[in-house]
């Protein structure tokens, strides 16, 4: 696929530490004095939750700027069935092409292909003033609940698209990460020795991080 200047394609094995390292570079001391999002994507590879079709990578002038990943994830109903549906991320363009349309090019580009895996929705945590541009609304229009979150608490971080429409007219209740999203937190070792093959960068505490470290 070419859309303008770039190519969206699937990652091979051998894009793996480039693409880990692009996410490195990404999400350092975003969210977190450092990150852990590199970690998780490697992990997630080997999940039985991932979907291999729908793992890519932004392509331009030869030169891997942006990945996004699918995960199988449900809706646990309230009637206590459960509904597929997908997560997504992380995504990611380098630092030097943000907030030039490509990180939107790569996510319509991937939910459209995700649409065409036969997913029905995805669920997802992150920025609607972002993510709102590509369709997702927020979570609670359709009737969904995130996992743990108390009555009244702030929810707006939490996401929803339909990729089949109204798949979700009928659907309620509560969606959960996966448990293949906390990989870091679940083996701080191997995250450790993992991390330090790596060159070393300094990790700050700035304004707007959610997370402590």
């Amino acid at each position: 696929m070419n859309k303008n200047d770039c190519i969206i394609r699937r990652e091979t094995h051998a894009d793996y530490r480039i693409v880990e390292n692009l996410v490195r570079e990404s999400f350092w001391n975003v969210y977190r004095p450092g990150c852990v999002e590199h970690f998780v994507l490697k992990c997630l590879r080997d999940a039985e939750a991932f979907v291999p079709e729908l793992d890519f990578v932004m392509v331009k002038d030869g030169e891997i700027i942006g990945q996004n990943v699918f995960v199988k994830a449900e809706i646990r109903c309230s009637d206590g069935a459960s509904f597929p549906i997908l997560t997504m991320g992380p995504i990611c363009v380098a630092p030097e092409w943000k907030r030039q349309g490509y990180g939107k090019k790569l996510l319509d580009f991937s939910l459209e292909k995700a649409a065409e895996y036969g997913a029905k929705a995805v669920c997802f945590e992150g920025n609607i003033d972002f993510y709102g541009k590509s369709g997702f609304m927020a979570a609670s229009s359709f009737g969904l609940r995130y996992h743990g979150l108390p009555e009244g608490a702030d929810d707006s971080f939490f996401l929803c698209r339909e990729l089949l429409p109204h798949a979700l007219d009928a659907i309620r209740g509560e969606y959960a990460t996966p448990s293949c999203y906390f990989a870091a937190e679940e083996n701080p070792e191997a995250f450790g020795q993992y991390e330090a093959t790596f060159p070393p960068k300094e990790k700050k505490k700035l304004p707007g991080q959610i997370f402590n470290g």
